[in-house]
């Protein structure tokens, strides 16, 4: 799970002095608090809701659990507790769990789309993500069966056009392979001449950018030819969409990455009820 401390700073964003509307208006009593699916998919963000309900002492009974298939009318969440609590954290909490759900939901479909032509194949995320979401939205691709790819930056090399255009790529692969032997080094590459260079140099991934599928096709036959194919991980990313992936997959391709997985959220809705006991 994310950490409280992560998760407590969208509370502080939303209610900077407190939520006056409920403190002004709302007496200091307690309620009874469900929330209720209004899409049909994956769920997610339900550890996150939970671990803020209960920060503010609010008893959380969890109906369904993250990874979940919910259909519109679904309970995901019981609460009972203060009511000026409950309504304090109420949009926070919807807020993560429609997004996260969104993310889960769209990846799960993909992924199987992919399975269907290519089961080794994965569907993974990049880091195109929503500044200070980011290990939410990646924790919401793996629980709908997909690949967060990278965490941040730290997380591993990833070698792209900008650095090559400073430092040669051998180079650059082999400055990182100095550095250390625990992180897989990936390449970014835009022709199968390079994804040779680079499956030559060392590299452990190679990502082929912005080609067609006839090119990742050819560009593994040129890796095959080269007794490299089997030596490398081929991630194939850019602009690929749901009209494009069948082909994609069907290429041999061994990762497809889509950054429209965290970029381009469609949120699954949910609400919030209250009730007084």
């Amino acid at each position: 799970m994310v950490p409280i401390a992560c998760l407590l700073r969208f509370i502080e964003e939303d209610a900077p002095n407190g939520d006056i509307t409920s403190e002004v208006v709302i007496p200091d009593v307690e309620c009874h608090a469900v929330i209720r699916a209004e899409d049909t998919g994956i769920v997610a963000g339900l550890t996150e809701a939970r671990a803020l309900f209960s920060h503010f002492s609010v008893r959380v009974n969890p109906d369904m659990k993250d990874g979940d298939t919910a259909r519109p009318g679904d309970i995901l969440l019981s609460l009972d507790g203060n009511a000026k609590k409950i309504l304090l954290v109420e949009r926070t909490a919807l807020n993560i769990i429609g997004r996260m759900s969104g993310i889960a939901t769209r990846t799960r479909d993909l992924s199987d789309r992919v399975a269907t032509v290519n089961p080794a194949c994965r569907v993974a995320a990049t880091r195109k993500t929503c500044p200070g979401f980011g290990a939410l939205d990646k924790k919401a691709v793996r629980i709908g069966g997909g690949d967060p790819h990278r965490a941040n930056l730290s997380d591993g090399f990833l070698i792209k056009d900008n650095h090559v255009a400073i430092v040669p790529l051998e180079e650059a692969i082999r400055t990182a392979q100095a550095y250390s032997a625990y992180k897989k080094i990936e390449v970014e590459v835009e022709s199968g001449g390079d994804a040779v260079r680079a499956a030559r140099a060392g590299a452990d991934i190679i990502m082929l950018d912005n080609m067609t599928p006839a090119q990742v096709t050819d560009t593994l036959l040129l890796l095959k030819n080269a007794g490299l194919r089997d030596c490398v991980t081929i991630e194939v990313s850019g602009g690929i969409d749901e009209r494009t992936l069948a082909g994609y997959a069907a290429t041999g391709a061994d990762i497809i990455s889509m950054g429209s997985l965290t970029n381009s959220v469609t949120n699954f809705s949910v609400s919030l009820e209250t009730t007084l006991p």
